[in-house]
């Protein structure tokens, strides 16, 4: 592209003209306006011969720039002064067919912005084909392709008869009435996926890796990608049942982290750390849900609410009631038990039985609790028998039947652990009811572990290495605990694995709070890494690390639990709404002035005094505005839950009627099954100066 005096703005412009000092510094994006600046010292060129590139940059006086830049892209550095200069050198030449400035986002250095020669448009829908000819011709683009579900919308790219860039051109066409939307299409480098700022992430391997000593590819929960998603909500309640949990601890402080707090050991509500042992529940809680907020490390599921449960220490029938009977009664979504008999063989009472069971299908308003148990720290079956030998003081001889009676409950997710190395942890035990495995430590079976019920066996010795890394997690605080900081790096045991696997349930049910218990053990059994081991267990000699004809295996259950296939899987899971046997509509037409650039923007309400439980949700709302595109619509639910209807991409439109649905707004299911009685509010936000509107009407139709 040539450095052409600017065209001037076609007629029939919807408003004021952009100042031409903002042409080409102003980049549409999403609805909003980013301000750019220039690159001082590089610039991009888009070549018809590479080879005869390389020729003529020997020629110039600059150079490749070594960083990596788009693949269709030659990055060219050159001395600040020089650089204009040395750009029209290269337009002037048959080897290069496109050339422009690299660009910054203005306040984030770091962020470079490389240009194509291709933009989108959006054509308001009255516009005829024709129009859309003459308009693109006028700015020397052409059209490449249709943008599908989106009306009147297309790509096009520029053409020798362009004579500003694609950021010019957008912003010229903005100010056609004619023209909703134009964008450029930028490149921005990619940024690795969604890694928190707290200081010891990195280390903790088991949520995401990318290789190293003692790490197998593909040995951590992927969950990076699941955090793009969601990072897990604090309406979902993470149940840490253990020995205490210390609440001083900087990972569990935060607006609405901890709720319902309990200890059944000292009769109270404070289930702190008592005896000088009392470590393992900290540990355990920082794995499902330790706090992201910059400091020590994180949680699977840092979004979420945890709910700390201090045991009695005893596995009667009342303290089991009790415990699981707290974590209905106060919202527990998934309780996690790193925990299990002091016994070889200790099956559930039916009272126990009972109060499992009754978790499982009454807790969540009758969806269900997600409950999970660590398989146990043995290396032996959760149910079976073996033939024991060499046990100190011969403990156990001869064929003997084990049971881990928690781990056998039909309603129960029972977890086994794996190393870094994708093998199987040393320790782990195994069997026909395991469901899942999740990375933790290794080390010899029942020695020296904080392990399930904190009880240690002794038995035979394992000869010979067990290599792989241990847990980065939550210690308690100061020089109490396993460690002497706030931290600790050597957890582990399936006690590790069990609320890793417990976090992972709390994300996918952050995605889709509908899903039942029984659904979302499917997901994570479903979605699986078949990680396989074929080595012989070092005490045993067999070989259960491979899979039979119906995707189990004794030591891995459905395999290694994957957080991003889990949450993927939660989300096409969404189920469309139930029949309603009744409707109730009501509207709010008092006209409200929508603020210009005010966060605060202007809240409508509608009170509904019927009551019903929630099946079906429609949301009409009637807005004027002089720019669309400014503007965010959010409904509240009478139980403060907030869901975006409307984003800020609709453009220079400046009417809008329109009825958001279950099926055009996903988001709305999260208030299904909710009472729908009490104030409903829409809010109305415009997030930038110049543009004001009203609030027309809005009406809410609900399906009970």
């Amino acid at each position: 592209m040539t450095n052409q005096p600017p065209v001037n703005p076609a007629s029939g412009s919807a408003g004021s003209a952009m100042p031409e000092s903002s042409i080409g510094r102003v980049l549409q994006r999403g609805g909003e306006e980013l301000l750019l600046e220039k690159v001082e010292n590089r610039f991009t060129v888009s070549a018809t011969n590479p080879s005869a590139l390389a020729n003529l940059v020997q020629q110039l006086p600059a150079e490749v720039s070594p960083e990596r830049s788009p693949s269709y892209l030659t990055e060219l550095v050159v001395d600040p002064a020089q650089r204009d200069r040395v750009m029209q050198q290269v337009r002037s030449t048959d080897t290069v067919s496109y050339a422009s400035h690299v660009y910054r986002l203005q306040n984030s250095p770091s962020s470079l912005v490389y240009l194509t020669d291709q933009l989108t448009i959006q054509f308001a829908p009255q516009v005829s084909s024709e129009t859309i000819a003459q308009l693109t011709a006028a700015v020397g683009v052409r059209q490449l392709k249709p943008i599908e579900g989106i009306p009147n919308t297309f790509v096009f790219e520029t053409t020798p008869a362009a004579t500003e860039n694609p950021v010019k051109i957008a912003n010229r066409l903005m100010q056609r009435s004619e023209v909703l939307t134009a964008e450029p299409n930028v490149i921005i480098r990619t940024q690795p996926l969604y890694r928190p700022r707290d200081p010891l992430y990195p280390k903790q391997w088991h949520l995401n890796h990318g290789g190293g000593a003692q790490l197998a590819a593909g040995s951590h929960v992927f969950a990076e990608a699941a955090w793009d998603i969601t990072k897990g909500s604090r309406s979902i309640v993470v149940a840490i049942m253990d020995d205490s949990i210390d609440l001083n601890h900087p990972d569990f402080q935060g607006v609405g982290k901890i709720v319902a707090p309990r200890d059944f050991k000292e009769n109270d509500f404070l289930p702190m750390p008592g005896d000088p042992d009392d470590n393992h529940g900290t540990s355990c809680a920082g794995v499902a849900v330790a706090e992201e907020n910059g400091i020590g490390a994180v949680g699977v599921a840092p979004g979420c609410a945890l709910m700390p449960i201090r045991t009695t220490g005893y596995l009667d029938d009342e303290s089991i009631e009790q415990l699981f009977g707290w974590a209905v009664q106060k919202g527990a979504a998934v309780i996690s038990c790193s925990w299990g008999p002091s016994a070889v063989y200790f099956p559930l009472s039916l009272r126990q039985r009972a109060a499992l069971t009754q978790a499982a299908t009454k807790g969540r308003n009758g969806r269900g609790c997600v409950i999970l148990f660590a398989a146990g720290n043995a290396n032996r079956p959760t149910n079976g028998t073996v033939t024991e030998r060499g046990w100190a003081n011969n403990l156990l001889s001869g064929p003997t039947a084990w049971l881990g009676g928690f781990t056998v409950h039909p309603d129960v997710i029972t977890v086994s652990a794996c190393t870094s190395l994708n093998k199987k942890a040393a320790y782990s035990n195994w069997g026909a009811e395991v469901s899942v495995c999740a990375p933790s430590n290794n080390a010899p079976p029942g020695v020296g572990l904080q392990g399930a019920g904190g009880y240690v066996f002794t038995p035979p010795e394992v000869k010979g290495a067990l290599p792989g890394l241990g847990i980065v997690t939550t210690d308690r605080v100061n020089s109490a605990g396993y460690d002497r900081s706030n931290f600790t790096d050597s957890f582990g045991g399936t006690s590790s694995a069990c609320p890793l696997v417990a976090g992972v349930a709390a994300l996918v049910l952050s995605a889709n709070s509908n899903l039942t218990a029984p659904e979302v053990k499917q997901i994570l059994q479903q979605t699986a890494d078949k990680i396989v081991d074929s080595t012989p267990d070092p005490q045993f000699g067999f070989r259960k690390g491979t899979y039979e004809a119906g995707g189990r295996s004794d030591w891995f259950g459905y395999g290694k639990v994957n957080a991003v296939k889990a949450v993927q899987a939660a989300i096409q899971r969404q189920t469309p709404a139930m029949s309603a046997s009744r409707r109730l509509e009501q509207q709010n037409t008092t006209s409200a002035a929508i603020p210009d650039a005010d966060l605060q923007g202007v809240t409508s309400a509608i009170q509904i005094t019927d009551t019903g439980l929630l099946r079906d949700i429609q949301v009409s709302v009637a807005i004027d505005h002089s720019f669309l595109g400014d503007v965010e619509i959010s409904l509240i639910s009478p139980t403060a839950q907030t869901v975006l209807l409307q984003s800020r991409t609709l453009g220079r439109r400046s009417e809008l009627q329109v009825t958001y649905t279950l099926q055009t707004t996903p988001l709305l299911r999260k208030f299904l099954n909710q009472s729908v009685q009490g104030r409903w509010q829409l809010r109305v936000v415009d997030y930038a100066q110049g543009d004001t509107g009203t609030l027309n009407r809005w009406q809410l139709s609900l399906g009970v």
